[in-house]
């Protein structure tokens, strides 16, 4: 079997800091099974494309225009064919043809237990202060399919963790990022060893 085909391919695609890419950068870093052939992202200031580099990962900036009126974007996820597509703190919707040419292969991470405080503007900081203002018991992570419509694909996992009557924005967030760094390479993991 040659090797080169066993390898499984990841495209991530960020918007931020990065700290979820960055993370799933590390996790495959030493593996030859699975290989991080893109990031891509529309923040040109993005940390996790200056990280690419330096591990020595195909890194792309691409613009609006880029990726809703032309088929650029579709183009290099076409010629790369990657096994999954990663959306890691990306905050932009995914045009039609690239969710219909990717079915399936686009996954997203929510920072709640979805189908509670998702949708548009619900990302981030957003997210968790609506948690702790509606006072619910228990946040946490949830990891989709994606769709045309803001995290209402079909959910692959989710993790939770209780919320403390004190809990604040600080600490909840940094229950929940804990989730993400500790979840998220390892439920990538197992849905790339299901894809023959």
């Amino acid at each position: 079997m040659n090797s080169s085909n066993s390898t499984k391919k990841i495209v991530i695609f960020a918007s931020g800091q990065g700290s979820n890419a960055k993370n799933i950068i590390r996790y495959f870093q030493d593996r030859n099974d699975v290989k991080i052939s893109h990031v891509l992202s529309n923040n040109i200031r993005a940390n996790v494309l200056k990280m690419a580099h330096e591990h020595e990962i195909n890194s792309l900036h691409f613009d609006r225009e880029a990726l809703y009126h032309s088929n650029e974007i579709l183009h290099i996820l076409k010629d790369t064919n990657p096994d999954l597509i990663v959306l890691a703190g990306f905050l932009w919707i995914m045009p039609q043809e690239i969710i219909a040419e990717f079915e399936n292969k686009i996954i997203n991470l929510h920072p709640a237990l979805l189908p509670k405080y998702g949708g548009k503007g619900m990302y981030g900081n957003y997210v968790h202060q609506a948690v702790l203002e509606n006072k619910e018991k228990e946040s946490g992570i949830t990891i989709h399919y994606v769709n045309e419509k803001y995290d209402e694909g079909k959910t692959i996992a989710q993790f939770s963790t209780s919320i403390e009557t004190n809990e604040s924005m600080e600490t909840l967030k940094k229950k929940i990022q804990q989730l993400e760094h500790e979840n998220f390479p390892k439920v990538i993991d197992e849905l790339l060893s299901k894809k023959s």
